[in-house]
């Protein structure tokens, strides 16, 4: 049985998309590496396209982050080498911006206070992949999603009422 690579890409790139982009947050670069787990699923023909494009997309995003740190470490020596000036363009709304940018940062923090197993299975799960794609990629058993994902949304909000309380209270604090 031939794979229809014109199917599968409709159906599973945006979902690839959101699911790269609430690990790497920035569109941009989801949309990169979506491309590059379809051109290495050309390659290598896997028989479930599904299964196999999110794994290779999670390697990506994992590989993606190791060169996001070592990248900020180099940026982090040379801005220390250098005196910073500053000085760039400024948004038309610079409050919205900065609200965003808080938010999204709280979001990704809370993410991240996540077990490995229940971040990658609240990211599937949002991605649109169904309980026994979600089981086959964290090893969970099928009748164990439900409860994992259960328990890891409490999880999440929990981590972000936290991290949102903590913030409020360093800017009492201020």
């Amino acid at each position: 049985m031939s794979t229809d690579w014109s199917a599968v890409y409709r159906t599973l790139y945006p979902e690839l998309v959101r699911f790269l982009h609430r690990k790497v947050w920035d569109a941009e670069r989801a949309h990169d590496l979506a491309q590059e787990a379809f051109v290495r699923a050309l390659r290598h023909r896997p028989r479930k396209p599904r299964q196999w494009l999110f794994q290779v997309a999670a390697n990506l995003a994992r590989d993606e982050a190791r060169s996001v740190i070592r990248r900020k470490r180099h940026l982090a020596l040379l801005k220390s080498d250098a005196d910073a000036g500053g000085g760039g363009a400024t948004s038309p709304d610079p409050s919205a911006e900065a609200e965003a940018r808080e938010r999204t940062g709280r979001v990704r923090r809370a993410l991240e206070a996540l077990s490995e197993r229940d971040r990658e299975a609240l990211l599937l799960w949002d991605a649109g992949a169904s309980y026994t794609e979600i089981a086959e990629h964290t090893g969970l058993a099928v009748g164990a999603v439900g409860t994992t994902l259960a328990r890891a949304r409490k999880r999440l909000a929990a981590a972000y009422h936290e991290i949102t309380q903590a913030g409020e209270t360093d800017v009492a604090r201020g």
